[in-house]
């Protein structure tokens, strides 16, 4: 069972395929994602037992230099509906209340998808990842607007001082031809 994640985000290509191959060497964890990013970064998610997923992501920031590193982070406890909204793979019923957290990085957004969730009782919806995006990454969410806006409040205040919050948004009763655009 994946108990922890840990996701190091990294400024060009090459340094984050080294980052990615350290990371695996170092731990007994499971990679997760290892992918090129906007506008040129590189994005390595392991997950496994916390310890191991503290150890891998101590190797790749030593492989790669932290004057590489954009962000980074490592997650003990990971809310369980974080890895669907990861792939884009939650089932949107419907949308209650929609809330949304904007980022400028990836680690950060599942930080405060993370936290959000946590929070209070909402659905993740997705955590887009940087994609198209220009380096950005998108957190969403729905449930009822009292809840949406407790999670937003607490995903968007666990990254405020990491100088990453793009913005955040609460809409009360989005327009349902506002969800196909969406997801």
């Amino acid at each position: 069972m994946k108990h922890a994640i840990g996701l190091l985000e990294i400024k060009n290509i090459t340094k984050g395929i080294l980052v990615a191959d350290a990371m695996l060497k170092a731990a007994n964890v499971e990679l997760i994602l290892a992918q090129p990013l906007c506008p040129g970064k590189y994005v390595v998610m392991v997950a496994g037992d916390v310890g191991a997923v503290q150890s891998a992501v101590r190797s790749g920031l030593a492989a790669g230099g932290t004057e590489n590193i954009v962000d980074e982070f490592v997650l003990p406890n990971i809310h369980p509906s974080v890895f669907p909204a990861l792939s884009g793979c939650t089932e949107v019923k419907k949308i209650k209340s929609l809330g949304i957290i904007e980022s400028y990085s990836v680690a950060s957004a599942i930080v405060a998808a993370d936290t959000a969730v946590k929070a209070a009782a909402v659905d993740l919806l997705e955590v887009r990842l940087a994609r198209g995006m220009g380096g950005k990454a998108v957190v969403s969410l729905t449930g009822e607007v009292g809840a949406v806006n407790a999670a937003i409040r607490a995903g968007s205040s666990a990254i405020q001082d990491s100088g990453f919050l793009v913005d955040q948004l609460v809409i009360a009763a989005p327009h349902q031809g506002l969800h196909a655009s969406l997801f």
